[in-house]
């Protein structure tokens, strides 16, 4: 696979050699990805709704996004780890957005974020990528703020005020420093407008071929999800092939058939004829400290009676001496 893959290694692919890119969120699915040679593995803010059972994006935190982008820059040698910023670690102020850009590539081990939105968080990409932190773009859909407008619908159907603003966002992530740039379920027509036009590498994800590189999440290319998207290739049915290896794991443990005799392990003979030997002494001994302690408990019950007899008897002794037969 040869080495890690940088920043300039994306963007020396453009027109040369298509982007691969995965969305993955944990260690194990991360160098999977890793090993079968992805160019890009996103830890996306989908993570909200495929791992943490969200409704939409927009509540996962940066402390939940952290754990995973933590997980998976463990797992990868050659790709290159991008964090989705979550909404509202970039939107209150500048200093916001750095402080945790650069948490995702401290604590996170990332080696880029991605913004998403266009024009209107210009500013904050300039200052990420002035601080010397690289930024990955998106524009198109978003995700974290399309429930709360018009849907996740298609962008880029009509020239004025759709299309147009989509061209224009694109060129000023690119103006802000950004090194690429996510297009999500935008026209084929505007998706390669903004390809062509751009010096940047764009990545689709149901924006068409024309983009420079393409991204899935990895639980939808693969199955694992209740929901995909039109825009989804599966190349397997997991979820099928999980739920069937359960179905028979219960079934041998409710009749007995796992764990089989090549899944055990066994002492010695002579160890074991050793060890059922100790276990019958260690019961015998365990019988008479038994009864030991049932002749102790006797024994005491005997002379708490004697006592309490004892003691009945002087108060009543005590009594008559004090004249109280009269009382």
């Amino acid at each position: 696979m040869g080495s890690k893959i940088t920043v300039e290694s994306i963007m020396g692919m453009k027109g040369k050699k298509k982007i691969v890119a995965v969305t993955a969120y944990d260690y194990t699915t991360a160098r999977i990805c890793d090993k079968a040679g992805v160019d890009i593995i996103l830890v996306g803010d989908s993570a909200a709704m495929v791992m943490l059972g969200y409704k939409s994006t927009t509540p996962i935190t940066m402390e939940e996004m952290l754990v995973f982008c933590k997980a998976v820059s463990r797992a990868r040698e050659h790709a290159m780890v991008v964090a989705d910023m979550p909404f509202m670690s970039y939107h209150i102020s500048i200093e916001d957005a750095l402080y945790n850009a650069c948490r995702f590539i401290k604590e996170g081990n990332a080696d880029a974020v991605k913004v998403e939105g266009g024009r209107e968080f210009k500013h904050v990409v300039e200052a990420m990528v002035d601080a010397g932190i690289p930024v990955m773009g998106h524009i198109g859909l978003k995700p974290q703020t399309a429930p709360l407008w018009q849907g996740y619908k298609v962008q880029g159907k009509v020239v004025d005020d759709d299309a147009s603003r989509l061209i224009e966002d694109a060129v000023a992530i690119e103006e802000a420093g950004a090194f690429s740039i996510v297009l999500e379920q935008v026209t084929y027509e505007v998706a390669e407008m903004i390809s062509s036009r751009l010096s940047i590498p764009t990545i689709g994800i149901g924006s068409g071929s024309s983009c420079d590189g393409q991204v899935l999440v990895l639980h939808d290319m693969l199955g694992l999800y209740e929901y995909s998207p039109r825009f989804v290739k599966r190349y397997a049915d997991l979820s099928s092939i999980i739920a069937d290896a359960l179905t028979r794991y219960r079934d041998d443990v409710l009749n007995a058939r796992f764990p089989g005799e090549e899944h055990t392990f066994h002492m010695d003979a002579k160890e074991y004829e050793r060890l059922k030997a100790t276990s019958i002494a260690m019961g015998a001994r365990s019988e008479r400290e038994r009864e030991n302690q049932e002749q102790k408990e006797e024994g005491k019950g005997r002379v708490g009676g004697e006592e309490e007899r004892v003691g009945v008897g002087e108060g009543r002794r005590a009594r008559w001496r004090g004249g109280g037969r009269h009382q």
